[in-house]
This record gives structure tokens, sequence and C-alpha cells, in this order.
């Protein structure tokens, strides 16, 4: 240890070396404990952050427990409750497994293992399929010949139309005498831990569910005509945890939607039941997705729980290219932040149908043959590519735009205001300059069929399962229509892309991520 020099013996410049050592020392110990400081204040920040968010989920879990569990007198049928019930079912298993993420990364004491239902063998009549999992090697590393010992088996029970099957997975036991040491073949990944269900039977459960319209009641009934009956709750327990699991793939293929210069965009109503209450509430979902002359071929969906601009504002945000819409005034506040408005000429087209439809008017009957021109054009184009699309559009479509133009001003005042026709022909002339826009680029489409088309599932499912049955529930549905409908695009069955996909996704990795998208995925991976 060194002995400080006196400091009546040091000289002047001694003294201010020794200063300007200490005061640099000083502030390094200053700078070492703000940073200190700043980390423990982040720490301390994404713990309040974990602890709200726990607190949230708890507080929504507590709400849907005493709704599923609790005493209610809900005036509703019996289809409608068992609807209801199953979601909320499904809603409890998807927060459980959120719940289980914040506390294990703020280093919180885990809470303590619920005590699980004991496990009902599989009926021994199931045809059973053998799949042996051994080690690579059965040399130790010691240099000696592992011994095989016994072995661990377990069973997964699967699903195809009408027949249940039971995979016998079977894990030899291998250990060397010499130095006792023990190997085994790992339990392979899958997306619910210790379940029981396949890759397949979940992705028949979810396309049942999402693509046929299935509801789990039906389902329940289904299965067991099929030999083996699955509890109601089990089944959305199902779905629940596998919602989460796809939910990242969800907005993956949102990001990569983004990317695209062009979208279509359109919203339709869903009612949606909040538990507790006796009455459904208008709820919306929000469909966006890819014209179909893009090489991307994708369509995601939006659940919000009103029509608000907000909501379509909140998913574009960040983004500005042409966006091809109706009238809606909700998306108006886009075109002010640098989103290029393209109408949709098939809603123009449509007053006038409608209009001709009414009365045979010959007013919407000389609109409807206009239009019909453009259209004609548009099919020659559909074959060509952007340019050239382009440019048969300026040669020929711009003319016919033109003219119909002129027609419409002509024709407006002859009309009188606040008519079925004035307004047909009102429609077309406010939105005229976004509805000539599709000439000025080829990828542009003519109209928002597209999204139109896939928004169509939706409509469809609300005579199979009357409402959503929560926020939660509806999100839900949206993540994982977004994944089997852009399957769709692509040309690929959706189940056994879903099969393959919830097969893959605990292993795979969180950069590549986008292999598993419907629009790279390949089914020769399956």
């Amino acid at each position: 240890m060194t002995t400080p020099p006196h400091l009546d013996q040091l000289t002047a410049e001694q003294l201010r070396q020794l200063a300007a050592q200490l005061l640099a020392d000083a502030a390094e110990k200053e700078q070492t404990i703000a940073q200190q400081g700043q980390t423990i204040a982040q720490q301390g920040h994404q713990l309040k952050h974990h602890q709200l968010l726990n607190d949230k989920l708890t507080q929504e879990l507590a709400i849907l427990k005493r709704h599923r569990f609790g005493k209610r007198s809900e005036g509703l049928n019996s289809h409608q409750a068992s609807l209801l019930d199953e979601l909320v079912d499904a809603d409890i298993a998807a927060i459980e497994v959120t719940l289980s993420k914040p506390v294990a990364s703020v280093g919180a004491t885990s809470a303590p293992a619920k005590c699980q239902p004991k496990r009902v063998p599989l009926p021994p009549a199931l045809p059973r399929t053998i799949i042996t999992h051994e080690p690579d090697n059965t040399e130790c590393t010691c240099g000696c010949q592992l011994q095989r010992i016994g072995e661990d088996i377990s069973e997964k029970l699967d699903y195809t139309p009408g027949t249940f099957t039971v995979e016998r997975h079977v894990r030899g036991k291998w250990v060397c005498k010499h130095c006792e040491r023990l190997t085994q073949a790992p339990v392979p990944a899958q997306i619910i831990d210790k379940g029981l269900p396949t890759s397949g039977l979940l992705a028949h459960l979810l396309i049942a569910k999402y693509a046929d319209h299935l509801p789990l009641y039906r389902q329940e009934r289904i299965f067991a005509r099929a030999g083996l009956g699955i509890a109601r709750s089990t089944l959305a327990d199902w779905v629940g945890r596998c919602g989460v699991a796809l939910q990242p793939l969800a907005d993956a293929l949102r990001e990569t939607l983004l990317t695209q210069p062009v979208l279509h965009a359109d919203e339709t109503p869903v009612p949606m039941l909040s538990p507790g209450k006796k009455k459904a509430h208008r709820a919306y979902i929000w469909a966006y997705c890819s014209p179909t002359t893009a090489a991307l071929h994708a369509v995601v969906y939006d659940f919000a729980e009103n029509r608000a601009g907000a909501n379509a504002r909140t998913f574009l945000e960040g983004w500005q290219g042409k966006l091809v819409c109706d009238d809606y005034s909700g998306y108006k506040a886009g075109f002010q932040t640098g989103i290029t408005e393209i109408g949709c000429m098939a809603h123009a087209r449509r007053k006038f149908y409608d209009l001709h439809t009414a009365n045979k008017s010959q007013i919407a009957e000389q609109a409807l043959r206009l239009i019909q021109q453009l259209y004609e054009i548009e099919r020659e184009a559909n074959a060509l590519c952007a340019d050239e699309r382009q440019r048969l559009r300026q040669h020929r479509s711009k003319p016919i735009l033109n003219s119909l133009h002129q027609w419409l001003m002509t024709h407006r005042q002859k009309v009188p205001n606040g008519s079925a026709t004035a307004r047909a022909i009102d429609y077309s002339l406010k939105r005229w300059q976004a509805l000539i826009r599709y000439c000025e680029d080829g990828a542009v489409p003519i109209d928002n069929n597209q999204v139109e088309n896939q928004i169509r599932p939706w409509a469809l499912g609300r005579s199979n399962w009357l409402f959503a049955g929560s926020l939660r529930s509806g999100q839900r549905a949206a993540a994982i229509m977004s994944l089997i409908q852009s399957a769709k695009l692509n040309g690929h069955d959706p189940y056994a892309y879903l099969r393959d996909v919830l097969q893959r996704l605990p292993t795979q990795k969180n950069n590549a991520i986008d292999e598993l998208l419907p629009h790279h995925w390949k089914p020769d991976a399956v």
C-alpha cells in the first residue's frame, strides 16, 4: 500500500496535478453512479410496465372467470351461451399464456403450479402410429458403447376428418455402464407444452373454426361421432394457446404488407358481446390486402371495437402509398399525411346499377355502358405488365373517362337536386380525381373488389358464430384468419400450411420467422 505524500511537501505543480486527478476520479465515479442510476431507472420502468400489464391481464382474467363460472342472468339461448362460453375459455387460456411471459422477464417469483386435472388415457382401440426417438450417437463420450435400459412413452392425439389416430412417441433410454451417463433423445418441441394434440389436430381445429365457421360446440359433437369426446373447454384452451403462438407470425405478415406501394382497404361490421353484458354492440373488422397484380399475395385483418378512422390511421401509421378505398370519411385523415387516395370504380358503377334496377333509368343505362367499356379494357390489361397496362389505359381508357366526365357534367344540370339520379352522378363527380388516378399507374387497380372478396369470409361467418365474444377473441380471429386467407391467396391448402407452421414454429428462430409466412412457405416442407 502506497503512503500518500504530505501536502505541505508537494510543489505547486504537483498540487495542481493531484487536484486534477482527484477531480477526474470524482467525475468518473459520478458518471458510473449516473449510469447505474439510469440502469436502475430503466429496470424500474420495465418492472412497472410489466406490473401494469400483469394487473390489466389479471383483472381481465378475473372478469372472464367470473362470467364463465359465476352466476349470470343474461337472456341468451343455449346456442348463444355455448358460443360465448367457448370464446371466454379461449380468452382465459390466451391470457394465462401471456401472463407467464412478463413475470418471467423481470425475474419475479413464479407463481405456484396450478393443479392440473389428470389426463384420461386415450382409448386403446384407436389406431396407433409408433414414432421412435433415439440418440444420434449411442457411443458415450468416454468411449464405451451405451446400453438401452428402457424408454419413455408419450401419446399425441391426431385427427383426419372422421378418424382419430394416436402418435405413440417412444424415447429410448441409453446408459453407459462405465460412467453411468444417461442419454435420451430430447422431447420434440410443440405449440402446447406437454399437450395432447398434434399439429395436425390443432390445424384441423383452427381451419374448422375460422375457415369453415364451425363453432366449437359443433366440433365437439363431430369429434364425439368420430369416437372420442373432447370437452369444449379443452378445445377452447387449445384455440387460445394457438392464437398466442401464431400472433408473431400475423404481426410479421402485417409488416410485410405495409412495404407494398399499393393497398386495398375496407371494413365490415361484426357484432361483439362483452362478457357480463346482455347486448351485442357493433364492432368492425378492417381488411387490408395487396392488389391481384402485385408480387405479394396477402391480406391482413384488424379487429376493432368501432369504426373510428383512428383504427385505419393506427394500422397504416408510417405508410405512404396509394390506398384503394370507398368514400368512408375514416380514411380521409390519412390523405393529409402522404397517402394517395384511389377511388373505386365499382362503387361508382353500383350507384348507377341500383338506379337502373329500381326504375330502368335510361341515364343510368348510358353510364353503365361507358363504365363497361372501361372494364373491357381492364380484362385485356390483366395479362400485361404494369408499364404496358399504364400505356394501354392512357391510350384507350383515358378518352372514355373524359367522355364519361363530360357526360356526367351535362346530365347533372338536367336532373333535380336530391333525386336518386343526382345522388348517383354526384358520387362520381365528387370523387372524380380519385376515380381516374388508376390510369396514371399500371400497378393500381380500377376498383376495390379484391379486398371485398377477402372480407367475404367474415360475412359468411357471422351467420354461424353470431358474434365475437370479446375484443381479444376478435383480434385472435383476425390474426388466424389473416394467415388462413393469405395461404389461400398463395394457392396453398390452408390445413397443410397451418399443420406445418404449428409443427415448425416452436423451434423457428425469430430472425427466420418470415420463412413461415404464406408467400414464402413451400408445400414440400410438410
